[in-house]
C-alpha cells in the first residue's frame, strides 16, 4: 500500500529523545531543592506533534514505542528549554559596550542604535541574528523590547513564526526624555501597538507585550494609554523596568512626585498584575516588595547587566519567598552575555555577595519555569512535563576540557549541572528543539 510504513521501520510521528533527564516538579523555593526534582541518569522525553507525550526511563520507551524515531544525546543532560523573560533585541549589536551610569549607557550606545530600526531591513538582519544567537545558546523563549518603530515589532514577529518559536514582544512606548526619531506620542503609541496586537497576537506560537520602556519615557498620560491597551487585550503580557538604580529612582520621583515609589507609578495607572513583567527591580521599598507579592506582579532577574552597569544585588530569593513570581533574563544587551548559562553564574556570584548563595536547582527553575511563569506561559513551556510544548535543550556536560575534567569528579547531577553553570557557554548547548523541530543538532549529526 502507497505511503504505508514498513514493519519495525521509525515512526515519523514519534521523536524519542534519549540521555539524562532532569525534571523539576515543584518551586525549590519554596521546597527544599533536594526534594523537587527527579533525575534518570538515562531516561528520555518522548515528543508527538510537537509536544511531550512521555517523559521516563529509556528502556520502558523504547519497549512501548518501538518505531519512534531516536535521538540519542548520550550522556547529555536533557531539560526545557531556557526562557529569557527580559531581552532588548535592538540592542544586539552593542553588547558589550563601555559605559559608566544607565542614562550615560541609554544616551550614548542605546538610543543612538535603535534609530537605526526605523530601516526594516536593519530590523530584518537583527532579528534575525538576534534569534541565531538564542537558539545557539539554547534560549527558545522570549520577552523581547523592540524599537518604538512598528517595522521593528514586525521584523521580530515574522522572524519568529518562520521558525515557529515561542516568543513575545512589543513595540516600545516613548513619548518623552529620548531623541525625537525615537519618540511617539499617547496616542500613536496606542494606536501603533494596537495594530499589532491585531497582526501578531496569537499567531503561531507569538504573544504581544504592552511595552512602555519605563516611568522616565512615558508621560503620565502614556502610561494610562499603555494601562487602556491591556486592560482592553488582558491576554497579552505588559513589560517595563523598575528601580535599576538609584538616580533613576530620584528621577521618577521628580517626574511622578503624586505617585508614592516607582512601582506606585504603574500601579496606579494599571500597569501592574499577573503578566507585568518588571525588569531589574533592585532598589524596593518595602510598600513595593509587598505590593508586588500582593498584585502577582512579577519580576525579571538581569544578573550580567545589574552588574555591568553597577546597578546593584537584587535580593531574589528573598522577592521568590515572599511570593513574587522571578525569572531570569539576559537583558541582552545592557546584559553582557547571551548565553543562559553565564546569566545563572551571574545570578549566582550575585547571590553570593548578598550572603544567600542560590541552589542549582533555583538557578536552573528561574531559567525555565521561573520565567515561563512570569510570562505566564508555565501552562505551555518551562519543564519536562507531558502535554507541555517540546522546547528542549540537551547540555553536554563536558563540552570543554576543563568542564569534563571537572563533571568527572561530580557527586551528584547538581554538581554536574553547577559546573557547567559556571564553567559553560554555547558549547554546552548540545542540541535544541522548538515545538518538537530540531534548531541546533550536535556536531555531524
Amino acid at each position: 500500500m502507497t505511503g504505508a510504513a514498513e514493519p519495525g521501520a521509525a515512526s515519523q510521528d514519534e521523536l524519542l529523545i534519549l540521555g539524562q533527564t532532569l525534571r523539576l516538579r515543584e518551586d525549590p523555593f519554596l521546597v527544599p531543592p533536594e526534594d523537587c526534582a527527579a533525575h534518570d541518569s538515562r531516561g528520555g522525553v518522548l515528543v508527538r506533534e510537537g509536544r511531550i507525550a512521555a517523559v521516563g526511563p529509556a528502556d520502558a520507551l523504547r519497549a512501548a514505542h518501538p518505531r519512534a524515531r531516536v535521538e540519542d544525546m548520550g550522556d547529555a543532560l536533557i531539560i526545557p528549554g531556557f526562557v529569557d523573560c527580559h531581552a532588548h533585541y535592538p540592542q544586539t549589536g552593542i553588547i558589550a559596550s563601555w559605559g559608566k551610569r544607565l542614562i550615560d549607557w541609554l544616551n550614548a550606545y542605546t538610543f543612538p542604535e535603535e534609530l537605526r530600526f526605523a530601516d526594516p531591513d536593519h530590523a530584518r538582519a537583527q532579528a534575525e541574528l538576534y534569534l541565531d544567537l538564542n537558539l545557539a545558546n539554547g534560549i527558545t523563549a522570549a520577552c523581547v523590547y523592540c524599537t518604538v518603530h512598528p517595522q521593528s515589532a514586525d521584523a521580530l514577529f515574522a522572524a519568529a513564526l518562520a521558525r515557529g518559536l515561542r516568543l513575545c514582544a512589543g513595540k516600545v512606548m516613548m513619548d518623552r526624555n529620548a531623541p525625537p526619531g525615537l519618540t511617539d506620542d499617547p496616542r500613536r503609541g496606542h494606536d501603533e501597538s494596537a495594530a499589532l496586537i491585531a497582526r501578531w497576537h496569537g499567531r503561531g506560537r507569538l504573544g504581544y507585550a504592552v511595552t512602555p520602556r519605563f516611568a522616565p519615557t512615558s508621560t503620565p498620560a502614556q502610561l494610562e494609554a499603555a494601562g487602556a491597551l491591556w486592560a482592553a487585550h488582558p491576554d497579552c503580557l505588559m513589560q517595563t523596568h523598575l528601580s535599576e538604580q538609584p538616580d533613576e529612582i530620584a528621577w521618577v520621583r521628580e517626574l511622578f512626585p503624586e505617585d508614592p515609589d516607582y512601582f506606585g507609578v504603574y500601579e496606579a495607572r494599571g500597569l501592574a498584575g499577573p503578566g507585568a513583567i518588571m525588569g531589574h527591580a533592585i532598589h524596593l521599598t518595602a510598600r513595593e516588595r509587598a505590593a508586588l507579592a500582593e498584585t502577582g506582579t512579577g519580576v525579571a532577574h538581569c544578573p550580567t547587566s545589574n552588574a555591568f552597569i553597577g546597578s546593584g544585588l537584587c535580593d531574589v530569593a528573598g522577592l521568590a519567598r515572599s511570593g513574587v513570581p522571578v525569572g531570569l533574563a539576559t537583558d541582552v544587551g545592557g546584559g553582557s552575555s547571551f548565553s543562559m548559562l553565564a546569566t545563572m553564574r551571574s545570578a549566582y556570584e550575585i547571590s553570593q555577595l548578598r550572603g544567600a548563595p542560590l541552589h542549582p536547582a533555583q538557578l536552573l527553575w528561574m531559567a525555565t519555569a521561573g520565567s515561563a511563569r512570569v510570562m505566564r506561559l508555565d501552562d505551555r513551556i518551562g519543564r519536562l512535563e507531558t502535554g507541555l510544548e517540546a522546547d528542549l535543550v540537551a547540555l553536554d556536560l563536558a563540552a570543554t576540557p576543563v568542564a569534563a575534567q571537572r563533571a568527572a569528579r561530580a557527586r551528584d547531577v547538581w554538581e554536574a549541572l553547577f559546573a557547567t553553570m559556571i564553567l559553560g557557554d554555547d558549547r554546552a548547548v548540545k542540541a535544541v528543539w522548538s515545538g518538537g523541530r530540531p534548531m541546533k543538532r550536535p556536531p555531524g549529526a
